[in-house]
């Protein structure tokens, strides 16, 4: 039996990490002893009064039934979070959606909005879910780019017209995967402006709100305007350590709220209930627990930044998420850096090409190890000396 691909199929690719993956496999049954700072996934552990409580609740048989969307706890608990957080008021019956991971509403919400042929305006660089989300519901990606000289925030005005007339969704995220900047309130109302004028869906990939450092990232929803307009994603994958229970919600818009809970009552069941309270006790939560989290991550941040500028690699210091965008030297491409410095330094990174083509002549490294861990891999680098006075001789990119 020939097994025939669908059209649509044909533009899902096999992924970056897949193939970084296959190699880091390779040089670990060679024996070589690999460091992975691919993937955006938290090393320490949820707090224990998550861990706790999904462990006595998965003993109540009664857990064990679907849960068909968000539960009133769930739901009330996003609420009182906007409410603490950015003086946002939510209706959580009408404004919030239970997600199962923020991946399933950015893949999913072009379905919502979209008709083929129909224009999302994406980051670029961006998250690599925001294509896939295009791809699925037939709608044409249009880059944004986002450029140093502009603080890597896209420059609206540089879209023409007759993409905006066919845009249905405009993505943002700050701060932002894979480049860990913060947006300013001015952007966001520039951002919604636009929004209102050319009749687009603003969604806010807000996932890293709780990961920053000096200043608090805003909300979308706590602009004048951003609530009429758009909807903000976020995760307790991690803010709280709970990736691999796969919950997270969708708030602000009560229209586009409805269409993507009408959507999503025919793709699933809901999220087994234990994770959704434990999600509903964190997100109320008043302990340490975020604030040590960042502590952490901020000093695993600043001793990456001095070890790589003691070795001649100097980086921007991220403004928030687990991420720090390197530029590198330009004789190579991103793929051949990262390539490299896999094969002979057994550091494993991403390519910022993965992200779009003005990643190119970047690469992005995830704070997902600790410092001792982190240390190895400066020296690994320096020894494998990719980062030296020639390589950058030929200038840097921009």
């Amino acid at each position: 039996m020939d097994i025939i691909k669908s059209q649509r199929m044909k533009s899902f690719q096999q992924s970056i990490f897949s193939e970084l993956s296959k190699r880091k496999k390779s040089k670990l049954s060679e024996g070589a002893e690999m460091i992975d700072l691919s993937i955006g996934s938290p090393d320490t552990p949820p707090p224990s009064f998550i861990t706790e409580m999904i462990s006595d609740l998965a003993k109540d048989p009664t857990m064990y039934q679907y849960t068909l969307k968000g539960t009133d706890e769930f739901h009330k608990s996003v609420a009182d979070n906007y409410l603490r957080n950015y003086d946002v008021k939510l209706n959580h019956d009408t404004q919030v959606a239970l997600l199962m991971g923020s991946q399933d509403g950015l893949v999913h919400l072009p379905l919502v909005l979209c008709d083929p042929g129909d224009y999302v305006l994406v980051p670029d660089p961006g998250y690599t879910a925001y294509e896939a989300g295009c791809n699925l519901a037939g709608a044409v990606k249009y880059p944004m780019p986002l450029k140093r000289e502009n603080g890597f925030l896209p420059d609206l005005s540089l879209i023409p017209d007759e993409v905006s007339e066919k845009a249905k969704l405009m993505i943002i995220s700050y701060p932002g995967n894979p480049v860990p900047v913060l947006a300013t309130e001015e952007f966001f109302k520039e951002a919604i402006a636009f929004a209102k004028k050319n009749n687009i869906v603003l969604l806010h990939d807000f996932a890293y709100s709780e990961l920053y450092f000096e200043t608090k990232p805003i909300s979308l929803l706590s602009i004048e305007g951003g609530m009429d307009v758009g909807i903000e994603m976020n995760s307790l994958s991690k803010s709280f350590s709970m990736a691999g229970c796969r919950v997270a919600f969708a708030a602000g818009s009560e229209e586009v709220i409805g269409l993507l809970s009408s959507l999503k009552s025919n793709l699933d069941y809901g999220v087994f209930h234990p994770f959704q309270m434990a999600a509903a006790k964190a997100l109320l939560d008043s302990s340490a627990f975020l604030d040590e989290m960042r502590s952490n991550l901020q000093k695993r941040r600043d001793f990456l930044i001095s070890g790589f500028a003691d070795i001649g690699w100097h980086i921007d210091p991220p403004q928030g998420s687990m991420f720090i965008w390197a530029e590198i030297p330009k004789n190579y491409t991103s793929m051949e850096f990262a390539f490299e410095l896999l094969e002979k330094a057994h550091v494993v990174v991403t390519p910022g090409s993965a992200f779009g083509d003005h990643g190119e002549g970047f690469i992005r490294m995830a704070m997902v190890q600790p410092e001792e861990i982190l240390a190895k891999a400066i020296m690994q680098i320096k020894n494998n000396g990719m980062i030296t006075p020639k390589a950058w001789a030929a200038g840097s990119n921009s």
